[in-house]
């Protein structure tokens, strides 16, 4: 069986729920935070826009060394500026699904901090990671948004705000 193409089928359908979250933020909202431990609307989203791209990297690379990358968020000043970078974020994501191996998707992954590995998975995993991930902290934004009185869009079935999907 072929995992491939239900990979970038859930990935398709992930990007268009994602896409109707980050559309509600505007940017009066990027510094509203719901508590102090929590992180910025801005960056919350930025997260979630750039997730994706973690599919491109666990594909085309062996792993992440946090000691030696130099890593920072993409700068975004404007909802627009949100939707493009989903957008390009699930392109390449979508381009590297496209082009790996069915095999290949059993090679390991890492993610280290220099000497210390943080974890080990196969590529298959950590593309699901990335996905998990994007739920996680969608479902996050969804919070945000209810605590701000903007309506949640259905995801996986009606909202409160959605109930007619």
């Amino acid at each position: 069986m072929n995992v491939i193409p239900f990979l970038i089928k859930e990935l398709e359908h992930e990007a268009k729920t994602t896409q109707k979250f980050l559309s509600l933020v505007k940017p009066e909202k990027f510094n509203y935070k719901p508590h102090q431990k929590s992180m910025s609307m801005k960056q919350l989203c930025t997260h979630i826009a750039e997730l994706p791209a973690w599919i491109d990297m666990a594909v085309n690379t062996e792993g992440i060394d946090f000691a030696t990358t130099d890593w920072t968020p993409a700068e975004v000043n404007s909802t627009n500026d949100l939707l493009q970078l989903l957008d390009s974020s699930t392109e390449k994501a979508l381009k590297a699904l496209a082009e790996i191996k069915e095999e290949d998707l059993l090679k390991t992954w890492t993610i280290k901090n220099g000497d210390q590995l943080l974890q080990a998975m196969t590529k298959f995993e950590s593309i699901r990671h990335a996905y998990s991930q994007t739920t996680h902290h969608r479902a996050q934004l969804g919070v945000y948004l209810r605590l701000l009185d903007i309506p949640v869009p259905a995801s996986y079935g009606p909202s409160a705000d959605d109930p007619g999907m």
